[in-house]
């Protein structure tokens, strides 16, 4: 058996290499001639999977080891009965983690307190749900918008758009990219609606750049200056809009969900399903491929103002800041479409909150419940 893999995928060897031969090649260029005498596809976003790329190839089998199938020509895998699995909500924390950080980071850098907030979350899938989840825990006010949700479940907590937006101080975005029809998200947010952002908004889009129309948050940025943007995903990746990025307070190169966590869970994710797909014998385990992390365990012994407290153990896992510093960096080196792919590329996979064990003693007791509800592994000892 031969199998094609981006050469990005961690754990690649030690989930597949028991099925077969595997080429590793970089997700951009996988090429017709590549799978031409494949039996297996193994991909990220970056790589179209259609027609154009598999049909004169024997792929029997395409995996995706993200969360998103926008790159996937459903329809022509399902003509040509090629077996496929996508990883739903395998980066999810990570995603959670990043915009809990950049929260925490705007309002050190703003002077405000995220306990003081209402946060609307547009999207309650995988991610979404994740969020609004951590949030409640730690006490932050939520409203959700999630229209096809609130249709399917009848739930009443849900609100529409326009009242999340007239009512929130932060914005996230975490929905998929629907092109067309009665729930399309392409442009949800418009011109109409980014003009109706309240002054000092915090919007943040860690899900599809697409749903947000660029050249109009540019215009409101030019204009009013009044906003804070934190993008992580962008229209046109990886040529992103080069003013655009100079105006937003935090712009990332797509790196919300790439926890090492989050990519070696996908990459179990797809294993899985092709070896139940093409009734073959399963791999090792999640927990045999997960290496111990590199910072095991932070102690309080005493207690900090809650927000010093969480940023304090975010940033001992995973600092955004770098990140934005690094995306400045190469686009200014290289521009932009090479300096983003160049920081994907080269991204030095963090490890998720889960992974830190915090120890909590004398009056610190008083943190376990916010660390706890953040994501942390946090333990009151004596």
């Amino acid at each position: 058996m031969k199998l094609v893999i981006d050469a990005n995928i961690p754990a690649a060897d030690s989930c597949f290499g028991h099925l077969g031969d595997i080429l590793r090649r970089p997700g951009r260029e996988i090429s017709a001639q590549d799978v031409s005498d494949a039996d297996a596809l193994i991909v990220r976003s970056v790589t179209q999977v259609d027609a154009a790329l598999l049909e004169k190839s024997p792929v029997r089998f395409v995996g995706s080891c993200t969360i998103g199938v926008d790159h996937v020509d459903l329809g022509f895998l399902s003509e040509r009965g090629i077996g496929f699995a996508s990883a739903p909500g395998c980066n999810a924390e990570a995603v959670v983690d990043y915009v809990l950080i950049s929260l925490l980071t705007l309002a050190e850098q703003g002077g405000w307190s995220l306990f003081e907030r209402t946060v609307g979350v547009v999207g309650a899938g995988n991610v979404g749900g994740r969020l609004v989840g951590r949030l409640q825990a730690l006490g932050v006010a939520v409203l959700v918008c999630d229209p096809p949700r609130a249709e399917r479940e009848g739930r009443t907590y849900f609100v529409e758009l326009d009242e999340l937006i007239a009512r929130c101080d932060v914005l996230c975005l975490h929905t998929p990219l629907v092109r067309e029809g009665e729930h399309a998200t392409l442009h949800l947010l418009n011109a109409e609606r980014l003009e109706a952002l309240k002054p000092h908004t915090v919007l943040i889009n860690a899900g599809r750049g697409d749903c947000v129309d660029g050249q109009a948050l540019d215009e409101r940025l030019t204009a009013r200056g009044d906003l804070e943007a934190v993008l992580d995903v962008w229209e046109s990746e990886p040529g992103i809009d080069a003013d655009l990025f100079e105006r937003v307070a935090l712009g990332t190169p797509h790196i919300a969900g790439h926890s090492l966590d989050g990519k070696l869970r996908g990459t179990f994710m797809i294993e899985q399903a092709l070896t139940q797909t093409l009734k073959m014998p399963a791999g090792p385990s999640f927990s045999s491929i997960c290496p111990k992390p590199a910072l095991r365990a932070l102690q309080f012994q005493s207690a900090l103002p809650i927000e010093d407290a969480l940023r304090l153990c975010m940033r001992a896992v995973y600092d955004v800041r770098r990140d934005g510093q690094a995306l400045k960096r190469e686009c200014r080196q290289r521009g932009q479409a090479a300096g983003f792919d160049h920081c994907r590329t080269n991204y030095p996979l963090r490890r998720e909150f889960a992974t830190l064990e915090v120890y909590l003693s004398g009056d610190a007791h008083s943190l376990e419940p916010a660390l706890s509800a953040a994501g942390f592994n946090a333990r009151c000892v004596e």
